[in-house]
């Protein structure tokens, strides 16, 4: 940036928008730097049920309370070297970048910033010697590189530098940044084709660097570019800065490479100051205190994992698990559709087995409802699936800036999906427990509205592990499908546990429907003294089901002649227990049963957290 100053010194009379410099190195410092802004709650109306102190007053009231962005920040930034700012989202990084440049309001603003021991003038010396580039990159799509570069430099550089002189400047620049072979291309834009997201970055760099300033503030200068593209711009802010500037910038983890060229980091953490020092002392700092960084890991990636885990899990959780829920109740299509769901569902099915009786056909029938119920559960929950599938990039975006924990994110999820799961089950059960007439009274109501809310909740963890490894929404509702008419097939109700071959019943204990089924068989059919199958009925669904009911008597009695037993039309045959046994629902009682599908739950929910953590691992090196 020679060139600059050979010309601000051949116009001096002209212009003072860079001071001349002296052999005096310049060190940018900044201490105590602490910045508040104000939070007006919701107005609230003073109603009998909220009592005050001051009972005078009355009307709407509003209540303002501060929040630290900033607290107690210091450090300096030299000549010649890049300081990085770092931190999660959240920390201050933008804020302390804002408040160096001056975009923020000296009334709110507390602390002292000197130029080499010299306070500076915000409002008038700092404007003169810095320049502040943001993070989008805001450009004429249809001017070329060197256009967009020479506009900026006739409207920046004074009127006394003649025209030559300002080409030349542009040459010089656009040498320095690395845009030789794209000057005559057009900037471009999403709807014009022009040059890369790195190349348009530079173009803004260069745009805000062309009158040679002293100090130059940069908001995420890498920010939506690929790792070459990044280290690119960087490399060209450390040519910068070795042409004495003072370059300042935040910046989000920074790959291995980039980590290279910075000469200072400062690291901050809900706007307190965590480390500030060479990235070379990274190490020796972080393991005084237990915490050694691998040698294979990236540095600022550590440290900023490290800042990430000292953040409150709980707070995270109530923030998403607020979040979740506004958005829920403001899109509630995908709650009304299952709700829809389960209403036609239950009246469906409670109309169809409408107040069975305790027949043998009574209790085929009802063997068949439980079996229809809880699959059609584990349907219905295959309507979540696009859920996840759609916050995806939301999750990506968010996690990889580490705005907040993978865990935080499932854990929020599953205490924002659990009410709606709970009304569902509740309005399945109520339908269909009295329609159908079910056993139990309301010990077993409870119970079989239990049941479904485990299916549903089995059922949603699978949905949300699937969402997890699948992209397309298509893709998952074909792969749901086929997992549940698999885990229908092995339940036990088509082939009992004791048919199943051997080589198959590995996937009877995988099925999820195998458990809610049990369970809800032996809800109903756990009384030894309740009998489904007396005298004559033993006959039905046999060919001598058609014949009179006294030849079916007769011919209970020749078999109780037979077999010397006392058999009449109104002695128990089979007891629910036997029913059980004969179906092969023994092996797990209903709790344990109950529990099983809670744990599949889990499970699943942890897979899910497992697969998030892979996915959204940072691998720039």
């Amino acid at each position: 940036m020679e060139e600059i100053e050979e010309i601000n010194q051949d116009n001096t009379t002209a212009t003072n928008c860079t001071p001349a410099r002296s052999d005096e190195p310049l060190v940018l410092s900044f201490i105590d730097l602490t910045y508040h802004v104000k939070l007006a709650k919701k107005r609230q109306l003073i109603t009998c049920f909220r009592c005050r102190s001051d009972s005078s007053e009355s009307g709407p009231t509003t209540m303002d309370s501060t929040k630290t962005i900033l607290d107690s920040v210091s450090g300096e930034a030299r000549e010649g070297e890049i300081l990085a700012i770092l931190g999660p989202s959240g920390s201050g990084k933008s804020t302390l970048i804002d408040a160096l440049a001056n975009r923020i309001a000296r009334k709110s603003l507390d602390g002292l910033i000197s130029l080499n021991g010299e306070k500076i003038d915000i409002e008038e010396k700092l404007k003169a010697i810095s320049a502040y580039v943001m993070q989008d990159d805001l450009l004429y799509p249809m001017l070329t590189v060197q256009e967009t570069l020479m506009f900026s430099a006739e409207l920046r550089l004074p009127q006394s530098v003649s025209r030559s002189k300002k080409r030349e400047r542009v040459s010089k620049l656009i040498e320095l940044l690395g845009l030789g072979l794209v000057a005559s291309a057009i900037v471009g834009d999403e709807g014009k084709r022009g040059i890369s997201g790195g190349e348009r970055r530079r173009v803004s760099i260069g745009v805000d660097i062309v009158h040679d300033p002293t100090i130059l503030f940069l908001d995420e200068p890498t920010s939506g570019l690929d790792s070459t593209s990044a280290f690119m711009v960087v490399k060209v802010l450390q040519d910068i800065a070795r042409r004495r500037s003072i370059v300042m910038m935040s910046i989000h983890q920074p790959s291995s490479r980039i980590l290279g060229l910075l000469d200072h980091v400062l690291f901050l953490c809900k706007g307190t100051t965590v480390f500030d020092g060479p990235p070379a002392s990274l190490p020796l700092f972080f393991s005084e205190f237990g915490r050694s960084i691998p040698e294979d890991q990236n540095r600022a990636e550590f440290v900023l994992d490290l800042i990430h885990e000292l953040q409150s899990v709980h707070q995270q959780v109530w923030i998403l698990t607020r979040r979740s829920s506004v958005n829920t109740l403001r899109t509630p299509q995908l709650f009304l559709t299952q709700l829809g769901a389960v209403v036609l569902t239950g009246f469906i099915m409670g109309t169809l087995f409408w107040r069975l009786d305790g027949s043998p056909k009574g209790v085929v029938e009802r063997v068949a409802f439980f079996t229809v119920a809880v699959s059609t559960m584990f349907y219905i929950c295959a309507e979540s699936l696009p859920t996840f599938l759609e916050e995806r990039y939301i999750f990506i975006r968010e996690t990889a800036h580490n705005m907040y924990r993978q865990s935080s994110y499932v854990i929020s999820r599953t205490i924002s999906s659990f009410p709606p799961l709970i009304v569902l089950s509740l309005t399945f059960a109520l339908i269909t427990f009295f329609a159908v007439g079910l056993a139990g009274g309301f010990p077993g109501l409870l119970f079989f509205m239990a049941t479904i809310l485990a299916s549903f909740w089995a059922g949603s963890g699978f949905a949300l592990f699937l969402s997890s490894i699948l992209s397309h929404i298509v893709l998952g509702y074909a792969v749901v499908v086929a997992f549940l008419r698999f885990f229908v097939i092995f339940s036990g109700f088509f082939i009992n546990r004791d048919r199943i071959p051997h080589y198959w019943i590995w996937f009877h204990y995988l099925s999820l429907v195998k458990y809610p089924y049990e369970a809800a068989m032996q809800n109903e059919f756990s009384d030894p003294n309740k009998c489904f199958v007396r005298g004559v009925q033993m006959f039905d669904n046999t060919p001598v089901e058609p014949y009179p009911y006294q030849t079916k008597v007769n011919l209970l009695t020749n078999i109780s002649r037979s077999l010397r037993m006392n058999l009449t039309s109104t002695t128990c045959i089979t007891t629910g227990p036997a029913l059980l046994k004969r179906d092969a629902v023994t092996d797990l009682s209903k709790w344990n049963c109950l529990w099983t599908l809670v744990a599949w739950g889990f499970f699943f929910r942890f897979i899910f957290y497992i697969f998030l953590l892979a996915g959204s691992k940072n691998k720039r090196k």
